[in-house]
């Protein structure tokens, strides 16, 4: 049995303990205290690191669900019956005590807004969590986050008290719990003023300020019928903020603009890509008749460079043509590699593949398709895989 060191004081950060047992498992040292501050995952709240006589904690875990054990994972043992002082990784402990009042600030809020009951959470973060018991649809669903959200800052801007105490089976019914405990026996709840009371067995924050600001990021269909709600608390809503400014004043910077015009430029420029790519497609197609035609004038078999953008409607123009048959190709950015497309009428369309096999593959042209035959090639050998494609059209006129 450990005792729980981190419910008496979750803001302590250092402890000394005696070790009660030590054994290795698959490389791994398991290494039990008579008492300790770290918190093992539980509840949906991840494990706090940290040293254990200067050892590094890798992970901990209760290894009989709602036993009394709490078994440390270290990279190195420690002596049986050695007095050793722990340190947990207090950032890490910080943000998960924020998110965890921020999730019991945000159920209570979902259950004042709309009566949605949490129905299972995840702290592992930095982006929380929580199913609720409804679907409500995008457009309710947007509503209910609205207010929630703003119910649970105008909590945190209460700066409620928050508390833990330990409560007797026979009292447990006559609480008003926002959820019942499922353990049997006295229950640990965490109460935040006249806000929020809940069984909990986490680690938690002293007030609700210390959770803010929180911010909901979206929400998902759930299965049956549940929804799910993203969000962040404390320092990593700022940190989200932080980074999502620098983003958005970086946009603005590049269309010299504020940052609230950043959508207003974003809709005028995917308009006006939107314009050029009509136009772009128009060019290509007269391109590609030109070229087909071009092509059709000089006779069958040929072989032709063509812009990228003209290659497939070129491709597809040309096999209209009674007895084509023709290589294309095209650059690829960067210049690298060349594409190429092998097009043919329906009545040569047997030819494709030998000519493909025998002209092109020796020079390391890699593809294959039905009704017509599409690849890559190294730039380098482009030009030798057109002069080849044109000494076999001269075999085979």
């Amino acid at each position: 049995m450990s005792e729980r060191l981190f419910w008496q004081d979750p803001y302590a950060t250092a402890f000394t303990a005696t070790v009660t047992r030590v054994r290795e498992e698959g490389g791994r040292f398991l290494v039990e205290l008579d008492r300790t501050l770290f918190y093992p995952t539980s509840g949906g709240q991840p494990h706090d690191t940290g040293t254990l006589g200067g050892v590094r904690v890798l992970d901990v875990f209760e290894p009989e669900k709602h036993g009394q054990r709490i078994v440390h994972v270290l990279e190195a043992p420690l002596e049986e019956g050695a007095a050793v002082e722990g340190k947990i990784d207090w950032t890490r402990r910080y943000r998960h005590m924020q998110r965890h009042t921020g999730q019991h600030v945000l159920s209570q809020a979902f259950l004042r807004a709309a009566q949605w009951n949490t129905i299972a959470v995840s702290l592992a973060g930095p982006e929380i969590h929580i199913d609720f018991d409804v679907w409500p649809g995008p457009g309710a669903a947007e509503e209910v986050l609205a207010e929630a959200e703003a119910l649970a800052n105008w909590a945190v801007y209460a700066n409620l008290a928050v508390s833990a105490r330990e409560v007797p089976e026979a009292q447990v019914p006559l609480l008003p719990l926002r959820r019942m405990p499922k353990v049997r026996g006295s229950v640990r709840v965490v109460q935040i003023e006249d806000w929020d009371l809940a069984p909990c067995g986490g680690t938690h924050l002293r007030s609700t300020a210390e959770a803010g600001p929180i911010k909901l990021l979206g929400f998902e269909k759930g299965k049956k019928k549940t929804i799910r709600v993203y969000a962040r608390t404390g320092w990593e809503a700022l940190e989200d903020y932080a980074a999502k400014h620098r983003t958005l004043k970086a946009l603005a910077g590049r269309f010299s603009a504020g940052v609230f015009d950043v959508p207003e430029r974003v809709q005028k420029l995917e308009d006006e890509l939107y314009a050029a790519r009509g136009e772009a497609q128009a060019l290509a197609a007269e391109l590609a008749e030109h070229y087909a035609r071009e092509l059709a004038q000089a006779g069958f078999p040929a072989a032709r460079q063509v812009p990228l953008a003209a290659l497939a409607e070129t491709g597809r123009r040309v096999a209209e043509w009674p007895g084509a048959l023709a290589l294309l190709a095209a650059l690829e950015p960067g210049g690298e590699h060349a594409r190429l497309l092998l097009v043919a009428h329906p009545d040569r369309e047997a030819e494709l593949r030998s000519l493909w096999r025998e002209r092109l593959e020796p020079l390391g042209a890699r593809g294959g398709g039905r009704g017509h035959i599409q690849g890559r090639l190294a730039a380098g050998k482009l030009q030798l895989a057109l002069e080849a494609f044109s000494g076999a059209a001269k075999e085979n006129p």
